[in-house]
């Protein structure tokens, strides 16, 4: 039988499934035998020793899964949420059901607020299970350590599980919750682990069965025979041969190059994406500097991280990404106020043209830092969506000692107007994520429109095609900095639309450079009219693969 999901990544994975337990019941609502006093001395030591375990937890993990476990740890001691807590156990309940209707008031506070916010509803509901545990007792929720490989089946993994997987034994990921950008994802993308979220039916599985996971077509196999198990085993050794393989520079098989860079969240990844090829970096996030500050960080705390990463990239280009706040990464000092939809608000560079001095100051740093160091630097701005707006960043970007300015794609009107936006801008880089989600009218946080959330959808891909053409035109480069560069398919239809690099999680440079090199140019521009002469995402991606099957690979 087939199980359908969202495939992570292009790997294939066979093994016996091991469930995650399901989460502990709600505490019943009995009144307590103890004081409100005695209840509050329990409810402390718990939510001490669970904040504890979760910084131990983070200090091991290292990385930005670090942050994200001492963001969960400052939860589980939130003063607000520990004053919730003692109001309730001043009604006679038990600390456990004091800490569970606290844990839960706030976590609907967090999912009515949308965006980010309710991502992070998630991270509270395993703080609050971690309580609850340690209340009565038992085992904290979290994967289990049987003593063999095994594909893990999950609701979902909250950071605190994920920060800390044994790769060694765990063969694969499914969860029946979460979408591309749930932390499963993430990690399944950084870590190269082979992934399907978003499985409905996964319920259905059960612990010893074998199952083939198969991301790059979405599906798993949970009853495979022996034929599915060979071609599977098949498919696991020649993806290995092609990560072994000797690096070079991506290309297509008539030579035409197609850079392939990493996108970046901060400078740690440098080193391990130009180890994987990366030719460079083609989406430099700089949110990292800021978000969880109640200040803008100086010139000189930028240009030092700046500095930091560019040196890993001598002679290669650099995209780094202007400060991207709002929607789902809002800042205290930049824009706080409340926003019906923070998606459609003030946002990347709206958000800085109301407050010039902080990209003044970014720019600068920036410009400081390329100064110092041989990288090829190149600046973009998020968000834009008129030519004035271009002529804006551009103007100023040039002004402050940068050389190469562009914008970002990500809203259809800047596509629609791409030639009169690349005669102001040096570049265009397009963001697939967002575009798709303002294409398709979809909120990419929001799992109900998953299915909306697909880049392969043709009316996506004739906006691609606009930028492509303007590019062309005009002379300048269009790259594509969105994760749809990371489907190796779907890269090679890019390409057909006139990208002339690709941006990615360095995990899938390997993947995409062995798909470039089977298609000439003038394949790829006839893969890419067959996408887009289809009526929606899976007709496209299916017509796609149909005719990548029926042409002859180059010798």
């Amino acid at each position: 039988m087939e199980l359908h999901g969202i495939g992570i990544g292009q790997g294939v994975a066979i093994g016996p499934v091991v469930r995650m337990s399901d989460p502990l019941p709600e505490p019943p609502e009995a009144r307590s035998g103890l004081t409100p006093e005695q209840e509050g001395e329990r409810a402390r030591v718990a939510l001490a020793a669970v904040a504890a375990d979760l910084t131990a937890r983070g200090a091991r993990a290292g990385g930005s899964a670090q942050d994200v476990l001492e963001a969960q740890a400052m939860m589980a001691e939130d003063p607000t949420l520990v004053d919730d807590v003692t109001v309730r156990l001043a009604d006679g309940k038990t600390a456990e059901r004091a800490t569970f209707e606290a844990f839960a008031a706030f976590r609907d506070l967090l999912v009515e607020m949308g965006g980010y916010m309710a991502e992070r509803a998630a991270d509270l509901d395993d703080v609050s299970q971690r309580v609850v545990a340690e209340l009565g007792g038992l085992p904290a929720p979290g994967v289990p350590d049987p003593d063999h490989p095994f594909i893990l089946v999950a609701r979902d993994l909250a950071p605190a599980d994920t920060a800390l997987l044994d790769l060694d034994k765990v063969l694969g990921l499914i969860t029946s919750d979460g979408g591309p950008t749930s932390h499963t994802a993430i990690l399944a993308r950084e870590k190269s682990i082979v992934a399907i979220v978003g499985v409905t039916d996964a319920a259905g599985l059960s612990d010893g069965d074998t199952v083939i996971l198969d991301a790059a077509n979405s599906l798993v196999n949970s009853d495979p025979d022996a034929g599915a198990l060979t071609a599977a085993e098949a498919r696991i050794a020649e993806r290995a041969a092609r990560a072994d393989a000797p690096i070079g520079p991506g290309a297509l098989a008539d030579g035409t190059a197609v850079p392939l860079l990493a996108n970046l969240g901060n400078a740690d990844g440098a080193a391990r994406a130009v180890e994987l090829g990366a030719e460079g970096v083609g989406l430099f996030r700089t949110e990292f500097l800021f978000l969880g500050s109640s200040s803008a960080p100086t010139v000189m705390q930028q240009q030092e991280q700046y500095t930091r990463m560019l040196r890993e990239f001598a002679g290669k280009k650099v995209v780094v990404r202007a400060l991207d706040a709002g929607a789902d990464k809002p800042l205290a000092f930049l824009n706080d106020a409340d926003e019906e939809n923070p998606a459609l608000g003030l946002r990347g560079l709206r958000a800085l043209r109301a407050n010039e001095d902080l990209l003044r100051e970014q720019l600068t740093a920036l410009a400081n830092a390329d100064a110092t160091t041989d990288a090829e630097v190149w600046v973009m701005a998020p968000m834009v969506a008129t030519v004035e707006e271009t002529e804006y960043f551009v103007s100023l970007a040039h002004e402050l000692g940068l050389k190469t300015a562009g914008v970002m794609v990500e809203v259809p009107s800047l596509a629609l107007l791409a030639d009169r936006v690349l005669a102001h801008a040096d570049f265009a880089s397009i963001g697939t994520n967002d575009l798709t989600q303002y294409t398709l009218a979809a909120d990419r946080m929001l799992g109900s429109v998953a299915g909306f959330q697909d880049p392969w959808h043709p009316a996506v891909l004739k906006l691609v095609g606009e930028v492509g053409a303007a590019g062309a035109a005009l002379g300048k480069p269009v790259g594509i900095c969105g994760e749809a560069a990371a489907d190796p398919l779907l890269a090679v239809v890019l390409v057909g639309l006139g990208a002339t690099s690709l941006s990615m999680s360095a995990s899938a440079l390997a993947d995409v450079r062995a798909s470039l090199s089977r298609f000439t140019l003038e394949q790829a521009r006839l893969l890419a009219q067959a996408a887009l002469a289809a009526d929606g995402a899976a007709s496209a991606r299916t017509a796609v693969t149909d005719a990548a099957a029926n042409l002859t690979v180059p010798a």
